[in-house]
């Protein structure tokens, strides 16, 4: 298989404006999740639809494309990248061993071991269409981490490894444990192209989750486990929590 690295930065955002140019003790957000992941993948490219943020990229000599504003989500703006950087023979060559890996450009401390949890997903089952990751609650989260509706949650067949739902309600596996959703897919770059096609669905419009799609759709979305937490700056708060986790490590 050949994996590509591909990070979607926004400038916009409505609670936290430019935020993959914040800094944690002096490096921005954006250039520490192009170093973690290009711990674990020879090829990582920021797609971006922002100057300053392009500018930023190339002046710590990362990889970088310029994409259109108005995409939805980051999976469309993966295709859009993929597709600057390859041509459409090399496409029509290599589109089914090709696998992208969408990593949030706000996820500035993602582990290498979790993007290989995402590519040994491919690597040993060949009938993978699309991977995500996922991460036991614990104890010490407790209930009301559960119960938050900013954290998507995900009930999966621990049988055949493969996703049943998602939601930002309270969703139990069937032995009754609870999972966490780790934002992070990789997609087998035939497959993006179709699912990036679709039309919105209306639990995906209700719960605002794009996986929706994909399973109404009859896309399978196999599972990763990792144990490691991950810190997403949405806020400013978030930010500032991720510098004193940072400077205590």
């Amino acid at each position: 298989m050949k994996y590509i690295g591909i990070i979607p930065a926004r400038y916009g955002s409505t609670r936290f404006p430019g935020k993959p140019l914040a800094e944690i003790c002096n490096r921005t957000v954006i250039h520490r999740v192009y170093d973690q992941a290009s711990k674990a993948l020879d090829v990582v490219v920021v797609a971006t639809d922002d100057e300053r943020i392009y500018d930023a990229v190339e002046s710590f000599g990362g990889k970088v494309v310029m994409t259109r504003a108005d995409h939805k989500c980051g999976t469309d703006r993966c295709l859009e990248a993929y597709d600057a950087i390859t041509t459409p023979s090399w496409r029509a060559q290599n589109d089914t061993e090709t696998v992208i890996i969408n990593i949030q450009g706000d996820e500035p401390f993602i582990q290498p071991e979790q993007i290989e949890a995402l590519m040994a997903c491919f690597d040993e089952h060949d009938d993978t269409q699309i991977a995500t990751l996922v991460r036991p609650f614990t104890e010490a989260d407790g209930q009301e981490a559960i119960e938050n509706p900013n954290t998507p949650k995900v009930e999966w067949n621990k049988t055949t490894g493969v996703a049943k739902n998602f939601s930002r309600k309270v969703i139990a596996c069937a032995d009754g444990s609870h999972y966490r959703h780790i934002g992070i897919y990789a997609y087998r770059a035939d497959v993006l192209r179709e699912i990036t096609a679709l039309p919105q669905s209306p639990r995906e419009l209700e719960e605002r989750l794009e996986q929706l799609r994909w399973l109404e759709n009859g896309y399978t979305i196999r599972v990763g486990v990792t144990e490691q937490e991950t810190i997403g700056i949405d806020t400013p708060e978030d930010l500032n929590r991720a510098i004193e986790w940072y400077k205590h490590q």
